[in-house]
C-alpha cells in the first residue's frame, strides 16, 4: 500500500486509476484492502477500480470495475452502476471486437510478462489497437521507453515498472511525460 501511495504523491496530466486485483483473497481482506485503496486514491485524486468484484467495488465506493475476459457482462454491470468505469481485458482482435459498451480495454501482453503467453510485440499492438472498438490500455512488461514505442495506447497499466521503483512517483512523473509525448 506505501508503494502505491508513494505513486500517487505527485500530479500528473493524466488520468491515474489503481485496478486493485488480488487473486486468492478472502472477500473481508479484499474489501479492506478497496476501503484503504479508496482513502488513498481519493486524497490523491485517482480512481479506484476492482478487479472482477462488483460487489467489493460497491461497498467500497469505488470508481468502478475492471473485468477479466471470462468475468461478468459489461451490460450486467452497467444495469448495477452506470456511471462506473467499466474496463475489460483483452488479448486478440475477437477479444477487443467483443469490448464494445465497455470504457476502455487492457490489451496484452505487448512485452514478454511471466505467464502470460507470447508477447503482442509493439507492432502487433498498434495493429489491434488502431481497430480497437473501445480505448486500448497498453499492458505487460511496460515501462516509459516501451511506451513511447506505442502509436495506438491511450494509456499504460504497470505493476512492476511502478511498484518495484525505488522512487514510484518518479516513475508515475516518466510514465505521465511518456504518456503525453505519444499523443
Amino acid at each position: 500500500m506505501r508503494s502505491v501511495a508513494r505513486a500517487l504523491e505527485r500530479p500528473t496530466r493524466a488520468l491515474v486509476a489503481v485496478h486493485l486485483r488480488v487473486p486468492g483473497a478472502g472477500d473481508r481482506e479484499l474489501l479492506g484492502l478497496a476501503r484503504e485503496l479508496r482513502r488513498v486514491t481519493r486524497d490523491a485524486g485517482a480512481k479506484l477500480l476492482v478487479n472482477r468484484r462488483p460487489d467489493i467495488a460497491l461497498v467500497a465506493d469505488a470508481d468502478g470495475v475492471h473485468l477479466p475476459e471470462s468475468g461478468l457482462p459489461v451490460e450486467a454491470v452497467r444495469s448495477l452502476a452506470p456511471r462506473w468505469l467499466v474496463g475489460v481485458s483483452r488479448h486478440d482482435r475477437e477479444g477487443l471486437e467483443a469490448a464494445a459498451g465497455a470504457d476502455y480495454a487492457f490489451l496484452s501482453p505487448v512485452h514478454a510478462t511471466p505467464g502470460k503467453g507470447a508477447p503482442l510485440g509493439p507492432a502487433g499492438f498498434d495493429a489491434l489497437a488502431a481497430q480497437s472498438p473501445v480505448p486500448v490500455i497498453a499492458l505487460g512488461g511496460m515501462d516509459a521507453a516501451r511506451l513511447r514505442e506505442l502509436r495506438h495506447a491511450r494509456g499504460v497499466a504497470l505493476i512492476r515498472a511502478v511498484l518495484h521503483a525505488d522512487d514510484p512517483a518518479a516513475e508515475m512523473q516518466a510514465i505521465d511525460l511518456a504518456l503525453s509525448d505519444s499523443r
